[in-house]
Parts: structure tokens; sequence; C-alpha cells
């Protein structure tokens, strides 16, 4: 049986990611981007008559080319998605000589949502993502989606009169 290690995250950016610090963003010695961000996500549950916010803190490690395309768009306050899988490390204490573990989060997709911009407004784009399709246009770009006709405007392969060849009558 296979075992499942899968986890998705709705939350805001704890921090901006600083790309001078070496904590926070480096390149590996073979080339590879490494950013390390963490994020709050805010848990709602009811005590008594009111509702109580609970953040929880999780640290989030980016690779490769998505941790440097992500770099000047990751600022605090903004709302990610992250898909990823949960890491575990382990490691002796050198002072204690206990066995210390700390849970961390490897994305696989990041997906960056409304959030706060630069002036504290929010996002009149709300995290929308325009549709494109993968047809090339000359010069190397891509064509929008075509738009569709109004819902009444659209044939579903009826009859003029709204009939169906498949409809029975009883």
């Amino acid at each position: 049986m296979t075992d499942i290690n899968t986890v998705t995250l709705v939350g805001r950016l704890v921090r901006d990611l600083n790309g001078g610090d070496q904590r926070e963003y480096a390149v590996t010695p073979n080339g590879q981007a490494r950013a390390n961000i963490s994020i709050a996500v805010n848990r709602s549950r009811k005590q008594g008559d009111q509702w109580i916010e609970e953040p929880n803190y999780f640290n989030v490690t980016i690779w490769g080319k998505t941790a440097e395309n992500l770099l000047p768009y990751l600022k605090k306050g903004k709302q990610v998605c992250v898909e990823g899988y949960l890491k575990q490390d382990r490691w002796q204490d050198k002072e204690t000589g206990k066995t210390r573990d700390r849970v961390s989060v490897v994305a696989n997709n990041v997906q960056l949502l409304g959030g706060k911009s630069e002036g504290g407004a929010t996002n009149s784009a709300g995290g929308y993502t325009p549709r494109f399709q993968n047809n090339q246009m000359q010069g190397g770009g891509f064509a929008p989606a075509p738009e569709m006709p109004p819902y009444e405007e659209q044939s579903f392969g009826g009859a003029a009169d709204g009939t169906f060849p498949e409809d029975i009558p009883f």
C-alpha cells in the first residue's frame, strides 16, 4: 500500500523574502535556487459566543525556477497557496545531546493569490489569472482565449423551436 504525504495550505507571508539573506534565499553549488518562507494560516474556532482566530505558522521551502521566479513577489502579507509535502528533519543537539526534529513543507506548486499591494490596498485582480490558449502568435506571444457569446445566443445542438431529437414525449 502506498502512503500519502500531501499538504495544501492557503495563508499569508509572515515576512518579505529577502534575496540578500542566505537563510531565506540562496543558490546551491549545483545552481539550484532555494527559498525559505514562512506563512501564517488562520484557523477560526468558536469559543462560547465568539469566534477566535488561531494562527498557525508553517515553514515552506521552494526549489528551482519557482523560487527564482517568485523572489520579487513574495512580500509580507501576500496571500499564497502552497501545495507540497511534509518533510521531517532530525538532528542531535550539540549542547544537550537530545534528538531534535522539525517538520516543514516542501513546495511542489506555489500560487500567488489576492492580497495587499505595496500601498496597502487589496489587489484589484483578486488573484485572477487570465486564460491563454496554447496557440502562439507571431512575436512569440500567446493569443487570449476567444470570448464566448452570451448564453442566450449559444447553440446547444437543438432545433430552432427548442426541442431536441432525443426528447421523449411522456
